[in-house]
This record gives structure tokens, sequence and C-alpha cells, in this order.
């Protein structure tokens, strides 16, 4: 197969990123009121309002800030009524409160595109994190809904969003998982501004100007029962176009850049008995399952909804209508409806083409809680099963729940993964970020990058967590089998068991101020010090505090800075770096570093530099055979 004509440029980014990437080039402005997980989208996108940046045709970016988020739903539908090309960014509450204006964006047939960061709803409690609650609320508005997989889908599908709604005159939504999409570092490939300029067209000539006093249109009129109903349904000239408007882009799109999508996506479902039907990031995780039990000889698959409006009933009833069994898992839990919404559109697409395979219907990740590899499989077994159609649920203590009978790697064979303890505002999200980077550029190897922390984050116990491979990391879900464990935060092992996880013959980082391999395993747990003893576990010890403290030459960024000596840290323990030259290892590292600090000023480039050869150079091993010989003092 020949090379596609726009094959993207290689570089990391989390899905965020790939969304501003793309925003920034194509569009006029921006009206948002950002609410986490979508704030990372306003945020990039302002930055390069602030920077001066101009889009593809030389049109000065404008962002507006009003004071809510349903203000800010009004505002792009001004925006976009003068027919300018607008975007917003937005999660739960504020997509909610935007809905009345929603329902007017698409009755004027404005091409707006909006980007979301799911996330779940706030009701016993509240919750920043992933959940499809606030989108499903919106799904009757009358806009067009895709779902991303993963950071490159995120980017993608924001070009294809875009054509597709003006090209229908129809309002999109492109929709990720927060936080596992929104801030999960991969490699990705950036759409070339030359593909995206002819792939949406110049909105000056491509958009209607609804305010135009020279050729004036009323809009937003009052309509009583004489005409209201012969209006709302004449929308369906608008709304027949959609589906297709979204397969011709889509198939436009996989013709100049070589990644290809549909309406339904469907992985080993040729002969597949089993399969689980899903939307975002698990669906992903399910690929690397279906794998591993095709090696045993069971004919599974898995399906991911990428269009959920219009919704594509025919073609994914035709897909997984042959099977057995199938399972429809959900991010979110509606118990006074029928079903969930996923599962009541596919049993009634099931219907409607004569099929009837037994449906299970699960709900999974509410407010990002983790799901597994083993939790997929548990799905597979059920599936399996004679049970009748039943509800079930993923990851929780509950009678619901199917139980995890096995452990799986569903990493790619040869893969690192570390993860780390720390504290919030210590920095290690962004060494993480950069570590992730330097991976990439220096090692040229497949990365995955994300962090878990809470909504109060700043002082507070996060992880953080690392893969690096030979090919695409497919799995969205805590590691629950690593190489190395980075303890910044002492009271780890006070609060916990940080070595959860680590291999056998693994190795674990512990920030220390002790002067001595006897003290440094002296101050941990017994428990601890017999754990490392018979599994034959390497320790790594250093004051990275310390070291902070003496390089850096701004007293504000002494506390992030420690995270920064991890990097060295790190690279001292990955095999990827071994017999690597200075010469090489750190001129790239120098170039990851002035990506991420390079605004704060050439002397803080040069400190984190520091930082990263003194934790390299200084940091201390202390192997299984030291600890067995120790004299340690309880």
């Amino acid at each position: 197969m020949s090379e596609p004509k726009y094959p993207g440029i290689p570089t990391t980014t989390d899905g965020a990123g790939n969304v501003v990437w793309v925003e920034s080039h194509i569009t006029d402005g921006s009206c948002a009121y950002p609410i986490t997980s979508s704030t990372t989208m306003g945020v990039g996108y302002n930055l390069e309002v602030a920077n001066g940046k101009e889009n593809l045709w030389g049109t000065r970016l404008a962002f507006l800030e009003p004071e809510s988020e349903h203000s800010s739903a009004s505002a792009a539908e001004g925006f976009a009524v003068a027919g300018g090309r607008v975007t917003n960014f937005t999660s739960g509450q504020g997509l909610i409160l935007m809905k009345e204006v929603l329902y007017v964006i698409s009755g004027k047939r404005l091409p707006i595109v909006f980007h979301i960061g799911s996330r779940a709803m706030t009701s016993h409690s509240l919750n920043v994190h992933a959940g499809h609650d606030d989108i499903m609320g919106v799904s009757d508005t009358g806009w067009g809904i895709l779902f991303a997989r993963n950071a490159q889908e995120s980017g993608d599908m924001a070009l294809i969003c875009r054509r597709a709604a003006e090209n229908s005159q129809t309002p999109f939504f492109n929709v990720q998982d927060g936080f596992l999409t929104t801030h999960t570092i991969e490699n990705v490939r950036l759409l070339e501004p030359e593909m995206m300029r002819d792939f949406v067209g110049n909105p000056m000539t491509k958009l209607r100007n609804l305010f135009d006093p020279y050729h004036p249109i009323m809009t937003g009129v009052v309509q009583n029962q004489d005409a209201y109903m012969k209006g709302k349904i004449a929308q369906r000239h608008f709304t027949d176009q959609v589906k297709p408007a979204i397969m011709e882009a889509m198939r436009e799109f996989g013709d100049l850049t070589g990644r290809n999508y549909d309406l339904v996506e469907g992985y080993q479902m040729e002969d597949a008995e089993f399969a689980i039907v899903g939307i975002g990031s698990m669906i992903e995780t399910a690929t690397a399952v279906v794998d591993r039990l095709r090696e045993e000889g069971r004919k599974v698959g898995c399906v991911h909804v990428t269009c959920f409006r219009p919704f594509p009933g025919q073609e994914l009833a035709r897909m997984i209508g042959g099977c057995k069994s199938v399972a429809i898992l959900e991010r979110m839990d509606d118990p006074l409806a029928g079903d969930n919404p996923l599962t009541a559109e596919t049993k009634a697409a099931l219907f409607d083409e004569g099929f009837s395979p037994v449906v299970h219907s699960g709900a999974y990740g509410l407010g990002s809680r983790d799901i597994t590899s083993a939790d997929i499989i548990a799905v597979y077994d059920l599936l399996a099963s004679d049970e009748k159609s039943r509800y079930f649920t993923l990851g929780i203590d509950h009678p619901t729940v199917l139980e995890r009978t096995q452990t799986v790697d569903g990493r790619p064979e040869g893969s690192f993964s570390m993860r780390g303890h720390s504290v919030g505002g210590f920095g290690s999200v962004t060494t993480n970020k950069v570590i992730a980077t330097i991976s990439a550029d220096l090692f040229g190897k497949y990365v995955q990058a994300y962090p878990k922390y809470g909504s109060e984050k700043k002082g507070l116990p996060t992880n953080f967590y690392l893969s690096i491979a030979d090919e695409h990391v497919r799995i969205h879900h805590e590691l629950d089998i690593l190489d190395f464990i980075a303890v910044q935060d002492v009271n780890a092992f006070s609060t916990g068991n940080p070595l959860k996880g680590l291999k056998n013959d693994g190795t674990v980082f512990i920030q220390s101020t002790a002067e001595s391999p006897t003290v440094v395993i002296s101050k941990l747990p017994t428990w601890a010090q017999n754990e490392i003893n018979n599994r034959n576990l390497n320790v790594l010890y250093l004051d990275t505090a310390k070291i902070a403290r003496e390089v850096s030459s701004s007293a504000d960024l002494v506390v992030r800075m420690q995270g920064i000596v991890l990097l060295g840290i790190f690279l001292k323990s990955t095999p990827f770096a071994q017999g690597m030259d200075d010469a090489d290892m750190y001129p790239a590292i120098e170039k990851s570093l002035r990506k991420y600090f390079g605004k704060r000023g050439e002397q803080v480039v040069q400190d984190n530099l520091t930082c990263v050869r003194r934790g390299y150079d200084e940091v201390q091993l202390i192997t299984a055979t030291d600890i067995a010989t120790m004299e340690v003092k309880p």
C-alpha cells in the first residue's frame, strides 16, 4: 500500500492537546467557560490566542470567556450566526447547564463543534472524572455525536466533526473520556496544516453570515400552533444529511491520512460468537483482551460505537446480530429507565433488523472507577455461560458485580512500565509527561502516560503511570504489572502497599534523606523489608529534595524540580537507556525540557537539565543481596 498523502506529524501529546492543535488552526475563535476535565483544552486554546496566533487563513484567533457555560454556549451561537467558525470546550455540569441553548443552536442549523471531556455528573457526591452521563444527557438536542478512543482519534474526530457539521448544517459534539483520554500522553500524528486547510476550507467563504445587514434573515422567531410543528419536522431535511456527511468525511479522511474510521468499528467480529459493545477508551482495552482470548481459541470480538448520533442502528445490528450473546458496557447508570442509553438503542436496532442474541447490560468506570483487562475477561466469561439476559457491574464490591478471576498483562510484549507515588504539587505529573516525551523522542518507542489524582490534588497523594513499548499501548487502566515504582511520597508505605504489582526482580526508588543503605532499609516497615528481600527487588534511593534546593535558581520551583530529578533516576533504571552515550542522551533531554519549561527562561531549562544529570549520576543502588546481609535495626 502506498504512503498516504498526509501521514501526520509524529509527536507526543494528550487528547486535549490534539484537539487544541486542530482547532487553533481552523477556527476563528472560541467562546468557552472550561470546566474540568475540559479545562486543558480551553487553556491550550487561550494560550494560542495570547501568543497572537492566526488561523490558516490569516484571521487572528479570539477567545471569549463569559460568566458561565450557559453564556458561553449563547456567545458561541452568536459567533456562528455572524458567520464565524467557533468552538467550545466543556464537561459535566457545564454541558448540562448549556442544554437550553443547544436546542437553539441545532434548530438554527449552526455548524458549531463543541469538544467534551466526558465527565460523571455530580449526584450523591462530586466527581470530576470520566463518565458518559453528561453527553447522554444532551443526546436529544439534535447534535451529531462522535466518540474518540484515544489521543490520536480526539484530533482526527475534531476535523471530521467540523467537515460533517458544515456539510450538513448541523452542530457536533466531539467526545473523549475525561482524564482517561484528555490527560493521557500518547504518540500521535498531528494533522498537517495544509491537510486541514484543504479538508474543511476557508470559513469566510464557506459559512453563512445570518447577521449580514445587506442580506438580513430573521432567526429565533415566535411560531404558534399553525407553524411550529411544520418548522420542526422540516428540520429532517437537514438531519437526513448528517449520516451521509459523516460517512463522506470519514472516507475522505481515510484516503488522505491512511487512518480509517466508520460509524461502528468492529474488532475480530468476522466470526465472533460473543461480543462487547461500548464507547470510548474502554473498547481499546477490550481489543487487547480479545487478542489474548483469541490465542486460547475463543471466538470473541468487540465493537466501538464511534457515532452515537445519528445512531447507526442498522450497521450495529448487522455487525452483532449473528452473535450468540453480547454485552453492552456503559460508563453511566440510569436505573429508572428501562435500559441505559446504549443498551436501549442497541436492543431497538436488533429488533428492527430481526436479530435476537442474548443481550446483557453492564455499568463500569463511573467517575473513572478502574476497569482492568481482568474485568473484561469476566464479561466474556459471562457471555460464554448460559445465563439469561442480566444487568451487571464491574470493578466494585456489589451484588451485581462480575468478579475478577485472573490478572492479565494487556501490555505489548517487551513493555516497560512505571507507577509513581507522589504528592500533588510536587511536579510529578509534569515529570511523567517529560519522561514520556523523552522516551518517544530518544528511544523511538510508543508511550502512554497518565495521572491519577482527586479533585483536591495539591498536597494530597497522587499516582502517575507510564508504559513504554515497541507498539501502541492499548490498555487504558491502572497498571497492575510493573517494572519500576517510584516512591516520592514517604507516607506511601504507611497508607498502602506501594510495591503492589511490581514484578519479582523489579526496581523501586525511594525518596530518602538517609546517608547509608542500612538506614534507608531500616526506615521501611518490616513487611516491606521482607517483601523486598523475598522478591529479590532492587532499591534505588536519593534525596531529590536536597538536589532541587541546591540547583534551583528560583525558590518557587524547588518543590516541583525534585520531580525532575526523578527523570534522571528513571533513565538509570530503564533498559532503553543502557549503553547510551551522554552526547546522544542529554541533547534529546534538553530538547524535551525546553518544550515544557522554555517559556520560563534559559536558566530554568538549564536548572532542570542539571537536576536530571544529578539524578542519573548520584542515585544509589541497594541490591537484594545487599539487603540480605544487612543488620537492620527495627
